[in-house]
């Protein structure tokens, strides 16, 4: 990113003082999939994230956010959490997004509800 922009925004990523920070008095844990950056200072007390792209909170996959927590001790490198079968894959909150869940009679999607007669009476005043 361009370094000026760090130096003034703070909205899509780390700003520089905080990547100097950082590179100065954090070790590395570990990456994610989607190449955010886990941090912890020499004493393991203080733990961080360095989001690779916009800052959302939701892209932090559920074992790294128990480790951020402080929930489990040892990073999801080196102590991995048990998957179950029926486990889908961590996504990120899609709402606002194009990939948004929008459910049928939504007024955003082309689809619309089938009409239902005999379960709703409308209230007419006397």
């Amino acid at each position: 990113m361009n370094p000026i922009l760090r130096l003034l925004t703070w909205w899509n990523g780390s700003t520089l003082n905080t990547a100097l920070w950082s590179r100065r008095n954090g070790q590395k844990v570990g990456e994610d999939a989607q190449g955010n950056v886990y941090m912890q200072t020499s004493d393991g007390a203080r733990r961080w994230v360095m989001y690779n792209g916009d800052m959302e909170a939701s892209r932090v996959s559920p074992e790294w956010h128990g480790w951020l927590h402080h929930t489990f001790d040892q990073p999801p490198t080196e102590a991995p959490l048990p998957r179950k079968d029926w486990e889908k894959p961590h996504l990120e909150n899609m709402t606002g997004t194009a990939l948004a869940y929008r459910p049928p009679g939504s007024i955003l999607t082309p689809e619309t509800r089938p009409q239902r007669r005999g379960d709703y009476e409308a209230w007419q005043p006397e």
